[in-house]
C-alpha cells in the first residue's frame, strides 16, 4: 500500500535524501538533474521554486510514501491547463518492480479527476524505459506518437476520461 501525500516544504530533508539515493540509479533512464540541484542550496531554492508553482495551482506535486511512511518515489502533474496536465513519476530503486508506480499513478489519476477537475493526461518516456512503459499502459494510456526526450527516443502518451470514483487504475 502506498500513500500521496502533496508535496510540502516538511518534506525536503526526506526529498533530497530520495533523489540523492537514487541519482545515479534514475540517470539511467532520464536526463540527470545536475550537480546544483543536489546541494542543500540549489535544493532549496529548486523545492521553493515547486512549491510556489503548487501554491499558484500551475502544477501538483506529490511525494509517494511506502506502508512504513519512508519517501519511495514522486508523482507530479505539471503545467495544469484546460483540464488538461502532463503526468511524471519516479519511483526509487529500491521500490521498483513491487507495484508502487502503478499504485501512484491510479492514485493520482483519481485525484486529478476528483480534486483538480482534470479530464485528461499525458505522458512521456523513453524507449530504454519499459518499466515506465508498462505503468502507463496498465494505467490506461494510449501510446499516440514517437517523440524525442532530451535527445533520446521516446514516446508520447494520453489518458481521456478521467473518473473519480473508480477504484481501478485511471480507467
Amino acid at each position: 500500500m502506498v500513500t500521496l501525500e502533496p508535496l510540502r516544504a516538511e518534506h525536503a530533508d526526506a526529498l533530497l535524501a530520495f533523489e540523492r539515493e537514487n541519482r545515479a540509479y534514475f540517470a539511467r533512464t532520464v536526463p540527470d538533474r545536475g550537480d546544483a540541484f543536489f546541494t542543500a542550496t540549489g535544493f532549496a531554492a529548486r523545492l521553493r521554486a515547486l512549491l510556489d508553482e503548487q501554491h499558484a495551482r500551475v502544477c501538483r506535486f506529490h511525494v509517494v510514501l511506502g506502508e512504513d511512511g519512508e519517501l519511495i518515489g514522486r508523482v507530479n502533474l505539471l503545467d495544469l491547463v484546460d483540464g488538461s496536465a502532463e503526468l511524471g513519476y519516479r519511483v526509487g530503486e529500491q521500490a521498483a518492480g513491487r507495484g508502487v508506480a502503478t499504485a501512484a499513478v491510479a492514485q493520482v489519476c483519481r485525484l486529478a479527476a476528483a480534486e483538480y477537475g482534470l479530464t485528461s493526461l499525458t505522458a512521456v518516456t523513453t524507449l530504454d524505459n519499459p518499466a515506465s512503459m508498462k505503468v502507463l499502459a496498465r494505467s490506461g494510456f494510449i501510446r499516440v506518437e514517437n517523440i524525442t526526450v532530451s535527445g533520446r527516443p521516446g514516446v508520447r502518451y494520453e489518458r481521456h476520461h478521467l473518473d473519480a470514483a473508480s477504484d481501478s487504475p485511471c480507467y
